[in-house]
């Protein structure tokens, strides 16, 4: 037998090339995605059939074409290769940039926003970060990719209002053509090319799955809670630069001024809590306080009389519920996920993020114009009353780990009698072997487990 689950050796270069290159494409992606939301309910009002609901809808529509098709897309990779899917994916997200650009109605930026969406290379990525990387360096180079999408969202926050004074609305679409075209390069001339592709449980969704993942209450709440957090972020940001504007009284081209301080401070609130969360245990208690902190957010949104302060302190409490959920919420879908099954797992729930968006831009667009930028962060703080009542009986496991165990070929003959033994193992707490991979599954406590004892 081999080890495949330890640390061993550190990244390779091509394996770190693997991992910054393709972190690089989803940051390039998701910031143009993102750049977006501080600003169009600003410029929205003067595209032609505008609605409050139809903004929203724009703002939201990339969510559902991705939440369709980003499992798809995935499994095509594994048909015809991770590079075509993912360039053509970027090319597609490219068209729906320059529609919206060049889009004089809000008919046509639903249009390009939809498309937008449609170009789902999110799984794809992963399959292909698998497919670059050994498996005691995947999760390395995954937390990368996450990573990267968190500085893009923050940089985005501060990039959107200040082009929008410069280019507008539409020259930041025309940027987002940019950097899809830049993402194009990279992956055809920066990322390496795999030698072998194969679909990975760890890293990809498999469809004999899904009905086992769907199935799963713990996993259905985490599933719920990301849905809940991108339908209140999204429909927030629907009236949000609106409020900002109109009720605090700061110009557009000083929302950036807002966002920048905020942003700091949130992440650094945050940290002392996620020390607690991962290092001392307290994990349910902070996923709770987490979801308090975002309905008070959300509440004081509706209830506390506008001004620059109250703002920059809601903002404060709002993106530090952000962040940390943001962090926390995929570390609870592997821990929990069965052990052959995170990448599935991850594959629903990354849909329910990207379906959380629609549900978002919708129904915040749909309340305003119905009852006013207000009634939307009532409805989202209700939300987020829903989300902690679930999360309440959310039953959460110890702290383990998933750990590949690479069986050699020549002893792939005895899997029962192997899992019998891997189980008896002090800190496994279960064991998936998966001959036609060549590969055990394991979930593992790291302080009670030790590789050396492995056969």
């Amino acid at each position: 037998m081999s080890q495949a689950g330890g640390q061993g050796s550190g990244m390779s270069r091509v394996e770190l090339r693997a991992a910054l290159s393709l972190s690089s494409v989803y940051a390039l992606r998701m910031l143009g995605l993102f750049m977006i939301l501080p600003v169009f309910a600003l410029y929205a009002a003067d595209l032609e059939g505008v609605t409050p609901a139809l903004t929203g809808l724009a703002l939201g529509a990339y969510g559902l074409t991705q939440a369709i098709l980003q499992i798809p897309a995935g499994l095509l990779s594994d048909r015809i290769g991770r590079k075509p899917v993912i360039i053509g994916g970027l090319l597609i997200f490219a068209g729906g940039s320059l529609v919206a650009a060049l889009a004089d109605s809000i008919y046509i930026v639903i249009l390009g926003r939809a498309l937008q969406g449609a170009g789902a290379i999110a799984a794809a990525i992963m399959a292909l970060t698998a497919d670059l990387t050994r498996e005691e360096h995947r999760i390395k180079a995954m937390a990368l990719i996450g990573i990267s999408i968190g500085l893009a969202f923050a940089a985005a926050m501060i990039l959107g209002p200040v082009l929008n004074e410069w280019v507008g609305v539409p020259g930041i679409f025309w940027i987002t053509v940019g950097l899809a075209l830049a993402g194009v390069l990279v992956v055809a001339f920066v990322v390496p090319h795999p030698l072998l592709s194969r679909p990975h449980r760890e890293a990809e969704t498999i469809p004999a799955q899904l009905g086992r993942i769907l199935r799963h209450p713990e996993l259905l709440r985490l599933d719920f809670g990301i849905l809940m957090l991108h339908t209140v972020l999204t429909a927030s940001f629907v009236v949000m630069p609106l409020v900002l504007r109109d009720e605090a009284g700061i110009v557009s081209a000083d929302h950036w001024k807002v966002y920048l301080p905020v942003l700091v401070v949130s992440v650094l609130a945050m940290l002392p809590l996620i020390i607690q969360a991962e290092r001392k245990g307290h994990t349910r208690a902070v996923l709770l306080f987490a979801i308090i902190l975002l309905g008070m957010a959300e509440f004081g949104l509706f209830l506390v009389p506008v001004s620059v302060i109250s703002m920059v302190v809601l903002l404060i409490v709002f993106f530090t519920a952000i962040n940390l959920l943001e962090a926390m919420l995929p570390s609870l879908v592997s821990r929990i996920a069965p052990a052959d099954c995170r990448g599935t797992a991850m594959g629903v729930y990354s849909s329910s993020q990207f379906l959380g968006v629609f549900l978002g831009g919708t129904l915040g667009g749909v309340l305003h114009g119905l009852s006013g930028i207000h009634a939307v962060f009532l409805m989202a703080g209700l939300g987020t009353l829903v989300w902690l009542a679930l999360a309440i009986s959310m039953k959460l496991p110890a702290k383990l780990s998933t750990y590949l165990y690479r069986i050699d070929a020549g002893e792939q003959g005895g899997a029962g009698a192997l899992s019998r033994q891997l189980s008896a193992l002090q800190g496994v707490s279960e064991v998936v072997v998966v001959e036609e991979e060549g590969i055990a599954y394991l979930k593992v406590d790291k302080q009670l487990f030790n590789e050396s004892s492995l056969p």
